[in-house]
């Protein structure tokens, strides 16, 4: 299962020089406040904006998600044959 990625998110925005007003403005929100509530989870993005975030952010939408791992607890046992 994939999961978004929003620090990906942040630090492209910020790497593109993009202030929230600015990526709120791309997205059709009200204002900079509404869009850093997302971009901090928030609020969750909807599907439908990803591809204009995706275009806002000049990435593909595949970079937007990171594997979610779950976590597990694993023991080494070592097997010696008799």
């Amino acid at each position: 299962m994939e999961r978004l990625d929003l620090g990906y998110i942040a630090a492209r925005r910020k790497e593109l020089r993009l202030s929230v007003d600015e990526a709120a403005s791309a997205l059709g929100l009200a204002n900079g406040s509404s869009y850093w509530k997302y971009e901090h989870g928030i609020y969750k993005f909807n599907a439908e904006v990803l591809p204009l975030l995706a275009k806002t952010l000049k990435c593909k939408i595949e970079n937007f998600f990171t594997p979610k791992l779950a976590k597990t607890e694993s023991k080494v046992t070592t097997f010696r044959h008799p």
